[in-house]
């Protein structure tokens, strides 16, 4: 019996994306459908390659052609192509196709090390990334990846940002003496946030990862005011006193009407390297509950780590240095959940346009 190709798209419509909760025939996944006889190679293109579900998504769609009659042989080839977000009457940074702040109520729980950890797990897992460090007052970013040295200018009098563990970075830590402090008022910061968006050479991206300043003040505002956010982050402890502050960030995010991709619990808890037990230094759950009463999705919770405080301080990312440490792991988990965050409220925007 010979294979066509309706037969294989049929089969293919059994493939939920669970996510965006349509077939990935529907949603127009599939790009290519090759048929050789009983042998099928088929293209599936997803709208991240960060997708959390990638794997058990390819097996599936090659069982189900590998059993239509005639079939011999079933081979899925996954690509993605990133969604993008519209502008909305703000002006696009060119050539950034999604810009995901990251941002706490407070500061000390992590924010810059979520930042640094979640940008380089999306480059890790084939996206183009760029990481912009907002934190003027406290640029950390450049120590923590390494990336100290003062970025090149083209003739063109913009700035080329280098690139550290795969990704592009820009700080202003990066153009001032390490110990000098930087003491400036609010339009001093909107104008520096303005250059780093619109003056620095970033590319093609699918993402733009900014790390904000602690708090609810002028970075975050200019942001909103001035460029199509695909979404914020927010990052909290366990403990009360994070979460009431981290609270809120996510209400600044939705006066701002910046959607908020989701909670991550950092330091979460620790366990022992000796006897593997687990202890909540900052007590416990209380990202996940923040998340189920705001009804925000919760991302993920990352564990104490040393590793990650060497990381930071010696430029080396725990999810380059030790990809299969417990905290790496745990970064990577929550870099997927961002990316098909991402997605869905793409998907979202996508579906009010076409509806208009």
């Amino acid at each position: 019996m010979s294979v066509t190709k309706d037969a294989v798209l049929d089969a293919l419509r059994a493939v939920q994306d669970p996510d965006l909760h349509k077939d990935i025939v529907t949603l127009g996944f599939i790009k290519e459908v090759e048929i050789r006889g009983g042998e099928v190679d088929f293209t599936v293109e997803l709208t991240t390659p960060a997708c959390p579900v990638k794997e058990q998504m390819k097996a599936q769609a090659e069982e189900l052609v590998a059993a239509l009659p005639g079939v011999t042989a079933a081979r899925a080839k996954m690509t993605a192509n990133v969604s993008t977000r519209g502008g909305f009457g703000r002006q696009q940074v060119a050539g950034v196709r999604n810009i995901v702040a990251v941002g706490a109520g407070k500061g000390g729980v992590g924010k810059s090390t979520t930042s640094v950890n979640l940008a380089v797990s999306l480059a890790r897992k084939g996206a183009r990334v760029g990481l912009l460090d907002g934190d003027v007052y406290g640029p950390n970013i450049p120590q923590m990846l390494g990336a100290t040295a003062s970025p090149e200018v083209d003739a063109d009098k913009r700035i080329v940002p280098p690139v550290a563990h795969g990704i592009k970075v820009i700080s202003i830590g990066m153009m001032v003496p390490p110990d000098q402090p930087i003491v400036w008022r609010g339009p001093m910061l909107h104008g520096a946030v303005q250059q780093f968006m619109r003056d620095v050479l970033w590319g093609e991206l699918d993402y733009l990862v900014v790390d904000l300043p602690p708090g609810t003040g002028d970075v975050a505002l200019s942001m909103a005011q001035s460029v199509p956010m695909a979404g914020a982050v927010v990052v909290t402890t366990p403990q009360g006193v994070s979460v009431s502050d981290v609270r809120k960030a996510v209400g600044m995010f939705r006066m701002l009407n910046v959607p908020v991709l989701g909670v991550i619990e950092n330091m979460s808890y620790f366990e022992c390297g000796h006897c593997q037990e687990r202890t909540e230094i900052f007590g416990s759950g209380g990202g996940r509950r923040m998340a189920d009463e705001m009804q925000i999705p919760f991302l993920g919770e990352v564990p104490i780590d040393t590793r990650v405080r060497a990381g930071g301080d010696e430029g080396q990312p725990i999810v380059s240095a030790v990809p299969d440490a417990p905290a790496a792991l745990a970064f990577e988990g929550v870099a997927s959940q961002v990316a098909a965050q991402v997605s869905i409220q793409n998907m979202r925007v996508l579906r009010v346009i076409q509806t208009a």
